[in-house]
Parts: structure tokens; sequence; C-alpha cells
């Protein structure tokens, strides 16, 4: 997916290089650390272009210049999507693979596809003399750094997190912790195409049935944990976790996604900026009409 492209716009490269404030530099391993790590922290996974009226595609050229020129995020396909252009273009040799996120009912059929995951090859360690590493800034509340893909059990603060491979070698799962947004996700190591993620991805922003579509979020995973806010309910998990009163006023919202989340959303147009909010707006009020039903 990464291996046969065309190559990366030199402006959009720089302004995304600018965004991470990272400096261009031939790969390696703490290269791939540091980019990860910096993505994690400045490029927040979010959905509010889906309550937005936004109908993004997740070609990895427009995500890459979403994220570099205007400031914006996004779910897997385009976090990952991005990112895979993004260290094609510095040297690192990037295979995309075919995800399914799952809840407690363990991995299914029919989520494959809805996650796009990379590997980095050809980076060999003192810890991972295979060089083969899992990375995946596309999961909100998960990875903070690249794995090693290496079976066991693998700690990145405030969450414990598993890999373990299928016998054949095809797959591979990881399990996230208790703690975090979603139970776990496999994915098979077959080269992943574009065309691979289409349906999934027409599903998950447009169907009502979709939580993306009932509710507005972002996330921003750091060294301790993750900032998460869905619909007007800000949350903290891991170091200093807390639960915030919702965010019940206009200009104090978008402050917050700004200062919090670095979303500055300037570059939306105004009428879309005024059904974001109408949208946020009418996800709390039925969100508080069900915890009302339950009580």
């Amino acid at each position: 997916m990464f291996d046969s492209v065309r190559p990366m716009d030199p402006d959009v490269r720089r302004a995304y290089l600018a965004r991470l404030d990272v400096e261009p530099a031939p790969p390696s391993v703490e290269g791939l650390r540091l980019l990860v790590r910096r993505h994690a922290e400045r490029v927040p996974y979010e959905t509010l272009w889906i309550q937005a009226g936004e109908a993004w595609n997740i070609d990895p050229y427009d995500s890459a210049a979403r994220i570099a020129l205007r400031g914006r995020g996004g779910y897997c396909y385009h976090m990952n999507g991005a990112l895979g252009l993004l260290l094609t273009s510095l040297g690192y040799v990037v295979r995309g693979h075919v995800g399914g996120v799952h809840g407690p009912e363990g991995p299914h059929a029919d989520v494959m596809g809805n996650h796009l995951v990379l590997t980095v090859e050809q980076l060999p360690s003192d810890t991972n003399p295979g060089g083969v590493w899992y990375v995946d800034n596309g999961l909100g509340d998960a990875l903070h750094d690249p794995l090693p893909l290496i079976e066991g059990r693998h700690e990145q603060a405030p969450f414990v997190l598993g890999l373990e491979q299928t016998p054949d070698g095809a797959q591979w799962h990881l399990t996230h912790d208790p703690a975090g947004g979603f139970t776990g996700m496999t994915w098979t190591m077959a080269l992943a195409h574009p065309g691979d993620f289409e349906a999934q991805h027409r599903w998950l922003s447009t169907s009502p049935e979709s939580a993306f579509v009932q509710v507005p979020m972002a996330e921003r995973r750091d060294a301790t944990g993750a900032d998460v806010i869905r619909g007007l309910v800000l949350s903290r998990i891991g170091d200093g976790a807390r639960r915030h009163e919702p965010v019940t006023r206009r200009a104090e919202w978008f402050d917050l996604l700004a200062d919090l989340f670095g979303l500055q959303l300037h570059a939306m147009a105004a009428e879309r900026r005024e059904q974001l909010w109408t949208n946020v707006l009418s996800a709390h009020r039925r969100w508080e009409k069900s915890q009302d039903a339950g009580r």
C-alpha cells in the first residue's frame, strides 16, 4: 500500500514535519519512536468532520494535506494512511494491513476492514532483532509508541497491551488494557489495498448505527494517558484521571478543542461549524435522555 506510491508533495511534507516539530532524518528506531510519539501527541484522533457534514475520503494524500495544512486529524484511515506516507517519504519500509477493532465479543469477520494497521520493517534493535514494528496512531487511546512485533505483554503507561500471533503467522491480535476504549484488534499480515477499506469507511462515516455518527469525539494520547471528549463531556484516562461536567457553552467548547486537542477548526466554513455545534448539542440531549430513562 505504501511501497509503490507517488512522492509526497514537498510542501505538505514540510508542513507535516513542522506540525510534529521533527527534522527529516534517515530511518532509525529512535527516529521512528519520535515520529510516532509526536504524531500521537499533536495530531488528534477525531470524528468531528462527520457531524460537520464534511464528507472526507480515505485517500492518504488528502489525509496528509488536511493534517499538515489544515490542522486536522481523523480516524484510523486518515491517521495511519497519512503517517504511512510520511514515513515512506523519509525512507522507512512501511506496510499497510487490514485490521478489525472489536468489543468484548472478540474478533469476527464482520469487523475486518474497519481499521488500517501499519508495520515498519528493517529496523532491528537489541530488543527487536527481527526489525518489524507495529505502528498505530489510529486507535485513539491505545499506543503512544511503536511496539516491537513480538508476542507478549507490552507496557505503555498507563496501559498494559498484549500481542499474540496465530499459529500460522497470518494474523496478529492486540489486546487493549481494560481501562481503554475498546477490547482488542486483529489484523492480517497480508498487504492491504485502499479498496479493502471503502465499504467499512462508508458505513462508519454515514450509517445512523455507527458510533462515530451518533457521538462526535476527539482523543489525544500522551505519555501518561489520554484526553477524550465525547459530545460535550471531557474526560481523562490515566494520570490525572477524571470526568468533567459537560461543556455547554459554544465558545468554551470550541476553545477546548483548540487548547487541549490542537483543533483550531480555522479552515472550517462558518456553516459547517454551526452544523457541528448543532449536532453536538443534539447528541448530548439524546445522551441525557437515555441517562434519565435508565434511572
